[in-house]
């Protein structure tokens, strides 16, 4: 059974930028890659579609919204960290703990 190549968004736009210069033909490009020409295609289109994103400010604030995300996903597994041990230190002292305590 063949699995299903996957092509990172770079090779997708290497290969979208190879097709528009139309220097060679859908065809070419696709053996060239090992791919079907409509694939080609599809990502053409859709590269077309959303060029107008590269110049919004949507990508600003997208990026904005991923560092802080970043920082809070970090924050977060720093305190499970340090809840953790915490936790282990009850855990193995608690029992002596309620030794002194009782004595």
């Amino acid at each position: 059974m063949n699995k299903r190549r996957n092509f990172t968004p770079e090779q997708k736009a290497k290969i979208v930028l190879e097709a528009l210069r139309e220097e060679k033909t859908l065809n070419e490009i696709a053996a060239e890659y090992e791919i079907h020409p409509n694939m080609i295609s599809r990502w053409k289109a859709e590269f077309i579609n959303n060029a107008a994103k590269v110049f919004s400010k949507e990508t600003d604030e997208l990026e904005k919204v991923k560092k802080s995300y970043g920082k809070e996903k970090e924050e977060l597994l720093k305190q499970i960290g340090q809840l953790s041990y915490e936790n282990a230190w009850l855990k193995k002292n608690l029992p002596i703990l309620n030794l002194v305590r009782n004595a």
